[in-house]
């Protein structure tokens, strides 16, 4: 039997924190700069993310960082822990990343920090991932999330080719919560409060009211993975939309961690993707 090759460790960047925002109450802007930007790139798709690295406490990394030797030599308790966040904006050119941050309080790892982030903070990050973007041959384009997918949701509609057909929904937890967001051709997104209603119950019920305008459409749905998977058992049984034509996938899963969840995410995939595949024709 053919030995599995080595899991390829990802390139590891560090950024500068240049300046912050805070968007609205829920939401916080980081920008990065700095040279250790100047083997990142980014573009491709509307959906990349980057992995960052947040020390374990206590823990003391050799340098030059080394992220393979550290999962080599260091327990895994004293591994850095990560977060993934989508990019919002990447500009090759000023060398300046922006990732907005769902902030919950001091609940969590990544929002808090993003919260007391200042001009000169640093932290290291890997990436970038992605798979997603707005293809100009679909007929239409269904864009549907919460929070946790507003980031790659927005920068997809920035770049939705001129004259698309798009429908773009976001779930949100009030009307505080919104953001100016606009498509070349100037369609927005319809913003949808939860209120005191569970994580996605909204955004459901109007994916699932919704006509559809033409037979080909690109889907991007992502959020809450309870959510996820009901709007996948609608998009392809009851709609029977293309696997290739939906990007779609549990960013965060109600009473999970992110290291909870990314252990389990694989196998959880899979048996959705098992119980829902839509029947051969």
């Amino acid at each position: 039997m053919a030995e599995r090759p080595a899991r390829k460790t990802p390139q590891v960047h560090t950024g500068e924190v240049t300046w912050t925002e805070r968007l609205t109450p829920g939401m916080h802007r980081v920008a990065l700069g700095g040279e250790g930007l100047a083997a990142f790139s980014a573009g491709e798709y509307t959906d990349h993310y980057v992995k960052l690295l947040f020390p374990a406490p206590g823990v003391d990394y050799p340098e030059p960082f080394d992220l393979a030797r550290i999962r080599a030599e260091f327990p895994r308790e004293q591994w850095p822990a990560t977060r993934t966040y989508s990019v919002r904006e990447w500009d090759p050119r000023a060398r300046e990343l922006i990732i907005d941050f769902v902030v919950h309080g001091d609940r969590g790892l990544a929002g808090p920090w993003a919260a007391a982030a200042r001009r000169g903070d640093v932290i290291r990050f890997a990436g970038p991932g992605g798979a997603y973007a707005p293809d100009p041959a679909a007929d239409w384009h269904l864009l549907a999330g919460d929070e946790s997918a507003l980031p790659a949701i927005a920068a997809a509609m920035e770049r939705m080719p001129a004259g698309a057909e798009v429908r773009a929904f976001v779930e949100i937890a009030g009307p505080q919560e919104e953001q100016k967001i606009h498509s070349p051709d100037g369609v927005g997104i319809t913003w949808l409060h939860r209120g005191d209603r569970p994580v996605g119950k909204a955004l459901l019920d109007v994916v699932r009211g919704l006509d559809s305008p033409a037979p080909d459409v690109q889907v991007f749905a992502h959020g809450e993975a309870g959510m996820v998977k009901e709007l996948r058992r609608h998009l392809r049984l009851d709609r029977a939309v293309p696997r290739e034509r939906l990007s779609i996938s549990g960013y965060w899963r109600l009473g999970h961690n992110e290291d909870g969840w990314q252990a389990s995410k694989p196998e959880w995939n899979a048996a959705v993707e098992a119980e829902q595949e839509a029947p051969a024709a």
